[in-house]
């Protein structure tokens, strides 16, 4: 886990293995600044505090800076365990009474590093990695509902996310409404309980494109006083900035355009600060007194730091889904190149996307980049710089020529995967949403002949080429 302070500059420490913020007011898991003082003094010095930097510097000095002599690249904490002199400080560790690593399952700093980068990233105040984007989904929720509890939902999301809520969440008592990313405020209003706890979405749907009204889901929210949660795995904090539109919650599968290279399955969530969890009564896991905790409220403990830090204690605890410090070091590497990454993957995905759209062998595209694309102005309002390098389409001939075109493919690889830097192609209707019925399918904005087209950061050209040749060997 990383929590931010309002200035967001940290300090990792090799020495005593823990990340060290300026102000520790809302830290939890810090040691004492007295042993970083002369550090933190030295780096005020600079005149450039790491939170006014641009995106391309934060992705790769922020959430670490080394002192003199220590490693310049981030150190991979390959331990369990973490030796202390006393079984008084243990027990104050376990009481939250102090701060220190003392298991990994609940905190490492490798992972506690690249959770400040990202967090830092985000523009958020506190953030922890976990082992999957499913389970940064699930976590993200279940740490503030319960059986009996509601959720609205937008139906544009992950085919394995639909399935986490629709099937196995609602198995343990939480019922979800979904509701089109593009309904009107009206409907949107009318699928409210007394019992909702949250809304959920995604800003650029998988695979389906569709671009959530951020500010008309944050609205609706904010009226109902529950949070709205945001998986920004596509376009990531480079092209969405998306605290800055009213999301309080962000999450992302790591494993996608943050890692880069399909190395390492990973997820994060990421929390804004700016939602007020006392203002009701909707949440007394954060709000009343925990009792697995000795009597702790997280919210005045811990302020702005609450909801990152019950789902630490409490479902890191008792459900694992902590990243190995290995694959959190993987991730920490290709996220010092993601700006430079998106910026590829835009640019190619925008040649291929017009190539796409101008041929006869092609029935439909869907890439809100596009200026003919019908969610184009939404776009640009939430993702002016760019979307993401994922296309949506359909080949002449429906189902079965869609296949014969992945098949064809020599360059794009057939995978079951999305958004790094090769790239890649898949059917989502029988592959990772083939659980969904077809009214789930339509629902969900899948269509049953849609070919999800990844767009890598190799040279354009060439890969249009391959496009071509595959087209033409599929509509023969």
């Amino acid at each position: 886990m990383a929590i931010q302070t309002e200035d967001r500059d940290f300090f990792f420490s090799a020495k005593t293995g823990s990340l060290v913020a300026l102000d520790l007011s809302t830290a939890m898991y810090y040691n004492k600044l007295s042993d970083h003082t002369h550090h933190a003094n030295k780096y005020q010095k600079r005149g450039i505090p790491v939170s006014d930097y641009k995106l391309a510097t934060k992705c790769i000095h922020s959430g670490y800076t080394p002192k003199n002599g220590e490693p310049r690249t981030v150190p991979i904490c390959q331990s369990t365990t973490y030796k202390y002199d006393s079984s008084v400080e243990m027990g104050k560790l376990f009481d939250l009474e102090a701060s220190g690593y003392f298991y990994t399952r609940l905190q490492n700093p490798t992972n506690d590093a690249v959770a400040a980068k990202i967090a830092d990233l985000e523009g958020g105040v506190a953030a922890v990695l976990t082992s999957s984007g499913q389970a940064a989904n699930f976590f993200a929720i279940f740490n503030i509902c319960s059986a009996g509890d509601h959720v609205v939902c937008s139906t544009a999301i992950y085919g394995g996310t639909f399935n986490l809520f629709n099937v196995t969440m609602r198995k343990m008592g939480i019922d979800f409404t979904f509701v089109a990313p593009d309904c009107s405020e009206e409907e949107l209003e009318a699928a409210f309980r007394e019992n909702t706890k949250a809304v959920f979405g995604e800003t650029l749907s998988n695979p389906s494109l569709q671009v959530l009204d951020i500010e008309k889901f944050a609205s609706a929210a904010h009226r109902h006083g529950v949070p709205l949660i945001v998986d920004n795995t596509f376009p990531t904090p480079i092209n969405c900035r998306a605290f800055d539109f009213g999301v309080d919650i962000v999450t992302h599968s790591t494993t996608k355009y943050m890692d880069g290279h399909a190395t390492s399955v990973g997820g994060v969530i990421v929390d804004s600060g700016n939602f007020d969890w006392t203002q009701n009564d909707k949440f007394p896991g954060l709000t009343t007194p925990d009792a697995s905790y000795h009597g702790v409220t997280y919210t005045e403990r811990f302020g702005k730091g609450a909801y990152i830090t019950k789902c630490v204690v409490q479902l890191m605890r008792d459900l694992g889904s902590i990243p190995a410090p290995q694959n959190s070091f993987l991730l920490g590497v290709g996220l010092e190149t993601l700006e430079i990454r998106m910026k590829r993957h835009c640019e190619n995905a925008m040649q291929v996307a017009e190539y796409l759209s101008k041929s006869d062998k092609v029935s439909w595209v869907s890439y809100p980049g596009l200026e003919s694309d019908p969610q184009h102005a939404l776009a640009m309002k939430y993702m002016p710089g760019g979307t993401c390098g994922v296309i949506s389409f359909g080949v002449v001939g429906g189902r079965e020529a869609a296949t014969k075109f992945m098949d064809s493919l020599r360059l794009a690889s057939i995978v079951t995967h999305v958004a790094d830097s090769k790239t890649c192609v898949l059917h989502p209707a029988s592959t990772t949403h083939r659980q969904l019925t077809e009214q789930q399918l339509e629902e969900c904005g899948v269509r049953s002949d849609l070919i999800r087209l990844s767009v890598g950061i190799e040279d354009a050209g060439d890969i249009i080429a391959d496009i071509e040749q595959a087209l033409s060997e599929a509509t023969k």
